[in-house]
């Protein structure tokens, strides 16, 4: 077991009326559990509305703004984290035996283009021993052949970009590992949240996992952190469905400051 402090802090100009949906809280998880937490929104009169997505894996928070208007959005949360031990024997399923909700994260998505890289994922990792090992080597290729920089990518690039420019951040290195599994018919689903980063400035950091063996099991191909070092906030098909903001109107970011530090 594991505790963590939470601190995100986030700041908005916004010019025109605009409706914001945001996912900063800690998801309600079997894998972490929320001791204590608090949000705040400054002006306090703005319209609030928080709702679930997908439970209980997504809460949300709308909020609407209104036009020449400058808000910050404040949550802190004291969390206890359980994250299994690595079930390195974890084998792969057949399409048969998996469950019905698992068969959604096979199909390719936005950022996730599973279906155009079939044959790259079939010629690089299809003799490799099925299960935890093969996921892992798809890791540790990603790992040894993608760079991590910032300013490499940006909100709308996708696995086969990063495939072909071999360089992305976080978001993208999850990305292109969910198309290579997905491409060899292993469930696979992206997931954000709080990690801490002791050589890097604070931000969310995106990871995935994938459905082996009767469990979701968790695998990070950047290698920036402990894996039992994370706090889930979002799980959903690629980073286009659980951004941890949207908005809707116009409006500019000003300040983010996720903070997490463990205690």
């Amino acid at each position: 077991m594991s505790k963590f402090h939470i601190d995100c802090l986030l700041e908005y100009s916004v010019y025109q009326a605009t409706e914001f949906i945001f996912q900063v809280e800690a998801a309600q998880h079997e894998w972490q559990n929320i001791l204590t937490e608090h949000l705040s929104i400054t002006p306090a009169h703005l319209n609030v509305h928080y709702f679930q997505r997908d439970q209980p894996l997504n809460r949300l928070i709308r909020l609407s703004a209104t036009e020449n208007s400058h808000f910050r959005l404040h949550y802190t949360s004291h969390i206890e984290t359980y994250i299994p031990e690595r079930p390195f024997q974890a084998d792969e399923n057949s399409l048969t035996q998996l469950p019905s909700e698992c068969l959604f994260y096979l199909a390719p998505s936005r950022f996730c283009e599973s279906d155009l890289l079939a044959n790259m994922a079939t010629r690089t990792f299809g003799n490799f021993p099925t299960g935890y090992q093969r996921v892992q080597a798809i890791c540790d290729w990603i790992y040894y052949n993608i760079t991590y920089e910032a300013g490499s990518s940006d909100n709308t690039t996708s696995a086969k970009v990063i495939l072909i420019n071999r360089a992305g951040v976080c978001r993208d290195f999850a990305h292109l590992a969910i198309a290579l599994c997905r491409a060899l018919n292993i469930p696979a689903r992206f997931v954000f949240g709080y990690m801490p980063f002791y050589q890097a400035f604070p931000d969310f950091h995106a990871m995935f996992e994938v459905y082996l063996g009767q469990q979701w099991i968790l695998f990070d191909a950047t290698n920036m952190g402990p894996i039992d070092e994370f706090v889930r906030v979002g799980t959903g098909l690629d980073a286009q469905d659980v951004p941890f903001a949207s908005l809707f109107g116009t409006a500019e970011l000003i300040k983010i400051n996720p903070q997490i530090i463990r205690v």
